[in-house]
């Protein structure tokens, strides 16, 4: 009797706050296990500098164009038929980065309504990824990892606004049961410069998947 196969891991995306090392473990996962990468549009976003410069006239643009973009790179995931592996989520830009934005008092009342009703609809159309990596970082390795890249638009970055955004990830990965979750401590481990780390990471990440179905 043949066994039967296992489903077909379509989506596995990355969490994490700014500078807590997303892009690098995408790139070095995706290279490892032969997967796509579908990364944050930074370079070629048309409000991100203007946001950084003036956050209370862009916050609303800024995320209806990062919703926008991550919904549809989830469509894209759904329908194909290969392993993509995301740099942040849909689920971060609504329970983070705008009520964030709202609770400063750079996003009004009525946009923050509008944008969570339409992510409401969106994610309604969507299903969360087979797994769900979260990098977890404090507040000086975040910096530390900011600094080290050198974004223009990023050097005016406040650490309580870093801090505020820790915080929001913490509430959200404690009641997240969309789906299977693996949480990686990047204050304590080096993928970047340290192979060791990384194969315990891809160690980790492929029990994780086996052991998904």
């Amino acid at each position: 009797m043949n066994e039967p196969t296992k489903p077909f891991v379509k989506h596995v995306a990355i969490a994490g706050n700014i500078g807590a090392g997303k892009t690098t473990l995408c790139s070095r996962l995706a290279r490892h296990f032969g997967w796509e990468t579908h990364f944050e549009s930074t370079d070629d976003n048309p409000y991100l500098a203007d946001f950084y410069h003036d956050m209370q006239r862009w916050s609303f643009n800024l995320q209806i164009y990062f919703l926008n973009n991550r919904y549809q790179q989830v469509l894209k995931i759904l329908q194909g038929d290969k392993t993509v592996i995301q740099d942040r989520t849909i689920y971060e830009d609504a329970f983070i980065f705008a009520p964030n934005l709202h609770d400063m008092g750079l996003m009004t009342i009525r946009d923050f309504e509008n944008y969570f009703s339409l992510f409401k609809t969106m994610s309604s159309q969507i299903q969360a990824p087979d797994l769900l990596i979260y990098l977890k970082a404090s507040i000086p390795t975040l910096v530390a990892h900011i600094q080290s890249r050198g974004r223009d638009y990023e050097g005016s970055m406040s650490l309580d606004y870093l801090k505020r955004l820790n915080d929001r990830y913490e509430q959200w990965i404690s009641n997240y049961t969309e789906g299977k979750l693996l949480v990686i401590n990047a204050d304590e481990i080096d993928f970047e410069s340290n192979p060791e780390d990384l194969g315990k990471i891809v160690n980790t990440v492929q029990a994780e998947l086996h052991g998904l179905f």
